[in-house]
């Protein structure tokens, strides 16, 4: 192999673009505007146009965004949000800290992503929106979902922070990005995104004009005009160096996508077959971005699954190891194991393989090799 086998291989990534980069931090040192420079509309625009002209608004993380988004909706406390069970904390974080419910429901076991039916079962009075997480790199079942939100008069919140750049096709032929078909969608630039920055970073885009407005109003301290401020906002900007940094790479999305779908069509080919383990499915109405590539082991030990292939300097991750209904502070009274039976075995049986943009065949031939002769 030419090199060691990382998740992700962020300073490879950097070298290939290093003097653009070099370039683009260094223009903002020489301007001193750390904070609201113009790299920072200039890529809000660019993040627009990626968008299909869907306002843009950048913010501080991928978390803050959820919470600007709840709060631009206006959502009371005591009002329900319906999410997933199996994704990372932060989207169920956000609903607690805004004193509203988070209402759990399981997932689907083949695309890893929100089940409707249970979503429509866990409706009720108190229901103001769904958030449906497009996990791993690929959407939800979006045009469901949304008939449903509508039938029933809901936010639809898309937090689509690991499938930036995926795009779903509706039934009539038409297709959208990922982030573009409910109310809002929110997304993280954390350095491992597929469109990542050199520290934090994150942004709500919607179609909307007015609660764009809104949006940018509550990210800045609630204040239109400075020091007159006409809302309760929240501090959570994205500084302008890394606003650079995502010009920059902004430009090469396209590519990191192929490359991370290259990678993908490798392991398919090379582990498909095996019977200790399923690979990804691929949903018939999204493109797969492959934020992650996520296997299903079946009758196998995932720790010594993992301990075997440390000995043999693999790295894996486990995305996500606990659901959130057993995590100690959303355990909800009622809610005990067995709840939400498919989320409860992928978190004991789901592992991540390297993917990155920087990854070669002589990496993925060496992954796929020891895979296959580990004996079950």
């Amino acid at each position: 192999m030419t090199h060691k086998i990382t998740m992700v291989d962020l300073h490879g990534q950097y070298q290939k673009i290093k003097p653009e980069i070099d370039q683009a931090i260094q223009e903002v040192l020489d301007s001193t505007a750390f904070i609201k420079g113009p790299q920072v509309s200039q890529f809000e625009k660019s993040l627009s146009d990626f968008h299909d002209g869907a306002h843009a608004i950048t913010c501080g993380n991928g978390t803050d965004a959820l919470q600007i988004a709840m709060m631009a909706l206006d959502f009371k406390s005591g009002d329900e949000v319906i999410l997933p069970v199996f994704t990372y904390v932060a989207t169920a974080e956000v609903i607690a800290l805004l004193g509203l419910k988070p209402v759990f429901v399981d997932v689907k076991k083949d695309s890893f992503n929100i089940d409707i039916d249970q979503v429509e079962a866990n409706i009720t009075p108190k229901t103001v929106a769904i958030v449906p997480v497009h996990l791993y790199g690929q959407c939800a079942e979006m045009e469901p979902l949304l008939a449903l939100a509508e039938r029933n008069k809901l936010f639809v919140i898309e937090d689509y922070a690991q499938a930036f750049g995926a795009e779903y096709t509706f039934k009539d032929g038409s297709v959208k990005k990922a982030g573009t078909m409910g109310d809002i969608g929110c997304t993280s630039f954390f350095p491992s995104k597929n469109l990542g920055c050199y520290g934090d970073g994150g942004a709500l885009v919607t179609t909307d004009k007015l609660l764009a407005e809104k949006i940018s109003i509550i990210a800045n301290h609630g204040q239109r005009v400075k020091y007159y401020h006409d809302l309760i906002g929240v501090n959570s900007r994205l500084d302008t160096l890394q606003a650079a940094i995502l010009n920059v790479k902004i430009k090469h999305i396209k590519k990191y996508e192929q490359n991370r779908q290259a990678v993908a069509d490798y392991y398919d080919k090379a582990l498909s077959g095996l019977p200790f383990l399923s690979i990804p499915v691929r949903s018939a109405n999204s493109t797969h971005v492959f934020h992650q590539y996520t296997l299903q082991l079946k009758g196998v030990d995932r720790d010594h699954f993992r301990q075997y292939l440390e000995s043999h300097s693999i790295p894996s991750m486990v995305y996500y190891p606990v659901p959130l209904h057993f995590q100690k502070a959303y355990q909800i009274s009622g809610i005990e194991k067995g709840a939400f039976p498919i989320s409860e075995k992928l978190s004991d049986c789901v592992i991540s393989l390297p993917i990155h943009t920087e990854m070669d065949n002589d990496q993925l031939s060496y992954i796929c090799e020891k895979i296959r002769d580990y004996k079950a």
